[in-house]
């Protein structure tokens, strides 16, 4: 009986000391990855505002050869949806463009529906270096609502989520560059 009552108290402290340290967890997250392209600017932008294009340097995209993707509007406009069902690494969702500055950044919402439930948001920059320099950067905003939060204190986003974006920019640059 001593035993059980021993195993219930340690089974009970494992759930609610990580519920507990939720409470006071960062609930968001932020990543964000560079690259410069040597292409000029109104080339590199040209590119990556069309989601379809993501298909060829995406991280995601190359994780499920056989995932199912479909398209809604007019890719590169606001609306523009990429809807994909992939393998359990790569789960089920869409991404949708929310904002766009021509020329400048472009914004997306993401929202996962398996292996769970979520909305995210990403982007795409470009700016100006030199002339035929263009910086790129992809960023990846997320959050964790309570208690799921606990998560972020056993997970590194910025690394999980850094090298697919680090990944995804070299293949862009690769891409671009030839």
């Amino acid at each position: 009986m001593k035993v059980l009552k021993i195993i219930l108290i340690a089974l009970g402290m494992l759930i609610i000391v990580p519920m507990v340290m939720a409470l006071f967890t960062k609930k968001e997250y932020a990543v964000e990855r560079e690259i410069i392209i040597q292409l000029p600017k109104e080339t590199v932008f040209e590119y990556v505002k069309y989601l379809k294009n993501q298909q060829n340097y995406s991280k995601w995209a190359t994780m499920d050869p056989n995932q199912v993707s479909t398209f809604r509007g007019v890719d590169g406009e606001l609306g523009f949806v990429y809807a994909w069902v992939g393998n359990d690494e790569v789960g089920e969702g869409e991404q949708e463009i929310i904002s766009i500055r021509e020329g400048e950044r472009i914004d997306y919402e993401l929202r996962f529906i398996k292996p769970f439930e979520s909305t995210s948001a990403a982007y795409i920059s470009t700016e100006k270096i030199e002339e035929f320099n263009t910086l790129v950067k992809w960023g990846f905003n997320g959050k964790m609502n309570y208690p799921m939060n606990a998560f972020l204190l056993f997970m590194d986003m910025d690394s999980i989520i850094g090298e697919d974006l680090e990944f995804g920019l070299q293949r862009l640059k690769s891409i671009l560059e030839d």
